[in-house]
C-alpha cells in the first residue's frame, strides 16, 4: 500500500507539472461559448431551472446532463474565471490517471507496468486536447466514471454479490450521462474477463487465476444490463445528434469514403501515439482525397496486428486484450457514423490509447526477456521516452493558451482548413480587427465555397463595416446553401430592418423562431418589429418568450419595459428597466427609460411596483 501511495503521488505530481499552466489559459472560441460563456443556463450556476434543463436538453447535439451540471457547478463556484474551470478539468484528469493505475494494480498485481500505463495516459500529448479544452469536460468526467466502473467491477469479480454488481451498474449509468463514449465499456469488461481477470473458461494464460470463473454464456448474461444501458444511451445520442444536425448524410459523406477515412484514422492515431507531431484542434475531412495506397496500407497494418494479437493470445493475452480495447473503444468515434466534419480528433483517443499502452507496458518486458537484453536497458529507454512525451505535452499545452494561438498553430500544421480560417476570423472580428477577419473568411471560402457558416460570418463582418448590401448578399448566399439556418435568418432580418425593409425583416424573424423556437435573440428582434408596427400585445408576448428562454437578457428586459410603458402599464415596466440595469450597469438606454418611467409615475400619481 505504501508503494502504491508513493506511485500515485508521483503520477499526480508529474501530470500536474505538465498541465499546470492551463490555470492561466483563456476560454477558447470553439465550443466553449456554447458550453459555458454564452450559455445562460450554465452561467447562472446550479439552479432548479438549470438542473431541469440539463436533463431535458439536446443542446450541443448531445444528451449529457452530468457534463452540464459539472459546468454549472464551476460557474457557481468560480463564475467565468477560465483558469479555475481549467483546473477543475485537470483535477479529473489527475484522478483518472491515479484510478487507472489503481485498477490495473488491483487486477494484475503488476505495480510498475501499471504505473507506466498510467503515466503514458497522464502525460501523452494526444490527451492535451481533452484536458486543456473546457468544452471537453465530458471527456475527463466520463472517463472518471469509466475508471470507477472498472474498479467496482473488479470488486464484484472478487466478491460477487448484488450490491457490488449494482454499484458497478449505477456508476456506469452515471458515466453514460457524462458522455455516451462509454457505450463500449461492456465490451471492455468482457476483454478484462479474458485478461487480466482470467474469468473465461480457457486455462493457462493468466498470471493470477480467480476463483469465480464462469462459462462464456454466463459472462455474456452478466453484461446484459450494461449492454441495455449502452443501447439506450446510443439511441438517445443518435436522436440528439440528428436533431442537432451534427450527423452527415450518406449523400454528403458516402459510406465508402467514411470507411476509407476510418481505416486511415485507426492507423494515424497509432502513428501520433508514437510520434506526436502536428497535433491540431481540427483535422479537415479529406473526403475522396485519400490516396488508395494509404487506405490499403492502413487496412493491411490493422489486419496484420489483429492476426498477430490473436495468434499471440496464449503467450501474451494482454496483446489481444489491449488491441481489441483500442479497436473497440475507438469504433463509436471513428467516423462510420460521421458526426461533424473532422477526419479525426485527438480527444477521441483519450480512452482508446489505454489499450496500446497496456500492450507496450507488458509486451516490451516480455520482448526484452526473450532477447536477453541488459536489465537496465528497458528502464532507461522507458524513462527517455516518457521524458520526451512530457516535454512535447508541455509545449502542446501552451498552444491552448488562447483562441488566436490555438487557431494559428492549427493552420500551421494542417492544410485546406476552412473551419480554422473561419474560427480565427471570428476571433479577429470580435477584437475589432475586421479587415484581417475578412481576409480569413475569404480564405475559408476559397477552400470551401459552399460553407454557409463562412458566408454568413463574412456577411456579418461586411455589415459591421457599413458594406450592408455586400453583407446581405452573403447572408442570402448562406441561406441558398442551407435555408434552415436560424441565426442567418435572424441576422439578415437585422440588416433588412436597419434598411427600413420591415416586412421582409419580419418574415426572416418569423422563420428564425420557426426553425429554432428556443432562439431568444430572434424572439426579441421579432418583438421589436411588432412594437414598431404598433402591435404591442404581440410584441410583449415575444419579449416575454425571449426572457423565458434567456432570463439574463438585459436588452429584452428593456424592450419589454418600453412595450409595457407604451401600453400605459408603467408599474409593470419599471421592474424590467431596473433588471436590465442590474444585469448591465452601463446600459444607458435602460437608465433613461427608467428615469422617464419614474417621472411619469410621479407626475400621474401612480405608485411604483413593489420590489
Amino acid at each position: 500500500m505504501r508503494r502504491e501511495f508513493f506511485v500515485g503521488v508521483l503520477l499526480a505530481a508529474v501530470t500536474v507539472t505538465v498541465f499546470w499552466h492551463v490555470s492561466s489559459h483563456d476560454f477558447i472560441a470553439y465550443d466553449d461559448p456554447e458550453y459555458v460563456i454564452d450559455n445562460p443556463m450554465v452561467r447562472a450556476g446550479l439552479t432548479p431551472q438549470g438542473i431541469r434543463w440539463a436533463f431535458t436538453t439536446f443542446a450541443a447535439a448531445n444528451w449529457h446532463p452530468l457534463t452540464w451540471l459539472s459546468h454549472m457547478l464551476d460557474a457557481e463556484l468560480f463564475g467565468l474565471n477560465p483558469g479555475r474551470h481549467h483546473l477543475a478539468s485537470l483535477l479529473f484528469h489527475v484522478l483518472n490517471t491515479i484510478l487507472l493505475f489503481l485498477v490495473l494494480v488491483r487486477m494484475t498485481k503488476a505495480l510498475w507496468r501499471s504505473a507506466v500505463v498510467a503515466l503514458l495516459f497522464g502525460v501523452h500529448p494526444l490527451h492535451v486536447e481533452s484536458v486543456a479544452w473546457i468544452a471537453e469536460r465530458k471527456d475527463v468526467l466520463s472517463t472518471f466514471f469509466w475508471m470507477l466502473t472498472l474498479w467496482a467491477y473488479s470488486r464484484y469479480t472478487e466478491k460477487p454479490g448484488r450490491i457490488s454488481y449494482l454499484v458497478a451498474l449505477i456508476v456506469y449509468a452515471l458515466g453514460l450521462m457524462a458522455k455516451p463514449m462509454l457505450v463500449t465499456l461492456p465490451f471492455v469488461l468482457l476483454l478484462f474477463d479474458y485478461w487480466p481477470l482470467g474469468r473465461w473458461p480457457a486455462q493457462g494464460f493468466v498470471h493470477d487465476p480467480r476463483q469465480h470463473e464462469g462459462r462464456g454464456a454466463s459472462l455474456l448474461r452478466e453484461k446484459v444490463p450494461f449492454i441495455l444501458l449502452a443501447a439506450l444511451s446510443s439511441m438517445v445520442t443518435l436522436i440528439a445528434q440528428w436533431k442537432g444536425g451534427a450527423v452527415s448524410s450518406a449523400e454528403i459523406v458516402p459510406f465508402g469514403v467514411r470507411l476509407c477515412n476510418a481505416l486511415v484514422a485507426y492507423l494515424l492515431y497509432l502513428v501520433k501515439m508514437v510520434w506526436p507531431a502536428g497535433l491540431a484542434v481540427f483535422y479537415p475531412h479529406p473526403g475522396r482525397g485519400l490516396p488508395g495506397w494509404l487506405v490499403l496500407c492502413a487496412a493491411l497494418v490493422l489486419a496484420g496486428v489483429t492476426l498477430w494479437a490473436v495468434r499471440s493470445r496464449k503467450g501474451g493475452p494482454y496483446l489481444l486484450s489491449g488491441w481489441f480495447w483500442y479497436l473497440g473503444t475507438l469504433l463509436p468515434v471513428i467516423g462510420l457514423i460521421q458526426v461533424g466534419d473532422q477526419a479525426m480528433a485527438d480527444r477521441y483517443s483519450y480512452i482508446p490509447l489505454i489499450g496500446p499502452f497496456i500492450m507496450i507496458s507488458w509486451g516490451l518486458p516480455a520482448l526484452a526477456a526473450k532477447w536477453r537484453l541488459p536489465r537496465i536497458l528497458l528502464p532507461l529507454l522507458t524513462a527517455a521516452a516518457l521524458s520526451a512525451l512530457l516535454c512535447v505535452s508541455w509545449v502542446q499545452v501552451r498552444h491552448w493558451r488562447d483562441s488566436v494561438t490555438l487557431f494559428m498553430h492549427t493552420l500551421s500544421v494542417t492544410t485546406n482548413n476552412s473551419r480554422m480560417h473561419n474560427n480565427l476570423a471570428n476571433v479577429l472580428a470580435q477584437r475589432g480587427e475586421i479587415e484581417e477577419a475578412i481576409a480569413h473568411y475569404e480564405k475559408a471560402l476559397a477552400i470551401q465555397p459552399n460553407a454557409p457558416e463562412a458566408q454568413s460570418n463574412l456577411g456579418a463582418a461586411l455589415v459591421s463595416m457599413g458594406r450592408v448590401e455586400e453583407g446581405i448578399g452573403h447572408y442570402r448566399e448562406a441561406l441558398r446553401l442551407d435555408p434552415n439556418l436560424a441565426e442567418v435568418h435572424n441576422n439578415l432580418g437585422v440588416a433588412l430592418a436597419d434598411q427600413g425593409k420591415t416586412e421582409e425583416a419580419l418574415s426572416h424573424y418569423l422563420k428564425a423562431v420557426e426553425l429554432r423556437p428556443d432562439y431568444a435573440e430572434a424572439h426579441n428582434n421579432l418583438g421589436n418589429i411588432l412594437a414598431d408596427q404598433g402591435k404591442l400585445a404581440e410584441a410583449v408576448t415575444q419579449f416575454q418568450e425571449a426572457l423565458r428562454l434567456q432570463p439574463y437578457y438585459p436588452q429584452a428586459h428593456n424592450n419589454l419595459g418600453v412595450a409595457l410603458a407604451r401600453q400605459g402599464r408603467l408599474r409593470a415596466a419599471i421592474p424590467h428597466f431596473e433588471r436590465a440595469l442590474e444585469l448591465q450597469p452601463d446600459f444607458e438606454q435602460a437608465r433613461r427609460n427608467l428615469a422617464i418611467a419614474l417621472q411619469e409615475t410621479a407626475r400621474s400619481g401612480v405608485p411604483p411596483a413593489p420590489p
